[in-house]
């Protein structure tokens, strides 16, 4: 995000730094989304840089007013940023800024009290029922090693028979088999809970154990690479990109699309959405309700597409 060309103080630099490892080691947040809270913070402070001419103090910080932060978001509009992506900007820049305020007892109002802009959440783009189950019958086949085609198995097994996010099946480690019937997981902002295992994601993780040529010490990643470290998500993301034009499945056929599936599907059966928010971790009950939005768009395509009086 940082388009703007500038240089930061070191005391920016230490400021920034100190929040990030703070939120890491106290928050439990994400790698991938520390690294975008340091991109939209650091285009913020290059920006104050250049509208104030000088790099951001704490004091310059503790100073920023209402005008000045609807100048940055206007820049960041102006330059192309989708009102999704500056509100994720605005929400960094305010963790920051109260963060800031905390630690050096100052008035954080101005910043805290800027309204994100508005967006229309994208809806989940799920499978089909009959092309998740074909993917999860698919993927071995991309694979050049058996062992890799079992491993490739049980990590999509996972997103769709637990619900899982890839960054979760990927954090699980030795320790952790054989997978119990039910299984703890540390999910977002650090919280856990407890997702129950469907035998198939048993059999496969067992198969893919067994066929592994590497030891799986309790505490080293249970999925490997083929050279051994740890698996990326990307290669699971390939991975989902031949199999999508295999069984000629649109582009929205993601290893996150799995688990928008696992809910989906849920809730087509009847699954509570109390219980749905639990499995997949969602801290609120409104983001789960999405899927309530998918339920409903497909059963009016249905409806649009097959009852005589929807064509007129």
């Amino acid at each position: 995000m940082a388009a703007l060309k500038g240089s930061l103080s070191d005391a920016a630099h230490q400021a920034l730094d100190s929040w990030l490892i703070a939120l890491s080691a106290l928050n439990g947040v994400a790698r991938h989304t520390i690294t975008a809270y340091r991109s939209d913070v650091a285009g913020y402070l290059y920006f104050l840089t250049k509208h104030q001419g000088k790099s951001p103090s704490t004091k310059a910080l503790a100073q920023v007013r209402l005008q000045d932060l609807r100048a940055w978001m206007a820049y960041e509009r102006g330059r192309g940023l989708s009102a999704r992506s500056l509100a994720r900007a605005l929400s960094a820049v305010k963790g920051f800024t109260a963060w800031l305020a905390e630690r050096h007892a100052f008035d954080a109002g101005a910043v805290l009290s800027a309204r994100a802009p508005k967006f229309r959440p994208k809806l989940p783009r799920p499978l089909s029922p009959e092309g998740a189950i074909n993917v999860l019958g698919s993927v071995k086949d991309q694979a050049l090693h058996d062992w890799v085609g079992f491993r490739d198995t049980a990590v999509v097994t996972l997103l769709y028979g637990c619900g899982l996010r890839i960054s979760e099946a990927l954090s699980l480690t030795g320790a952790d088999h054989p997978i119990p019937d039910v299984l703890r997981i540390k999910g977002k902002g650090g919280k856990s809970r407890m997702v129950p295992v469907l035998p198939a994601a048993q059999d496969a993780i067992a198969l893919y154990v067994t066929a592994c040529p590497y030891a799986l010490a309790p505490t080293d990643a249970l999925f490997r690479g083929t050279r051994g470290g740890a698996l990326n998500s990307r290669l699971i993301a390939l991975v989902m990109e031949k199999t999508r034009a295999q069984l000629g499945l649109p582009a929205t056929a993601t290893p996150h699309a799995l688990r928008h599936s696992f809910a989906t599907h849920l809730l087509a059966a009847g699954g509570d959405l109390r219980a749905i928010q639990e499995l997949l971790g969602h801290a609120s009950l409104s983001t789960t309700q999405f899927y309530t939005a998918v339920d409903s768009a497909r059963l009016m395509q249905a409806y649009q597409s097959a009852h005589p009086r929807a064509k007129g």
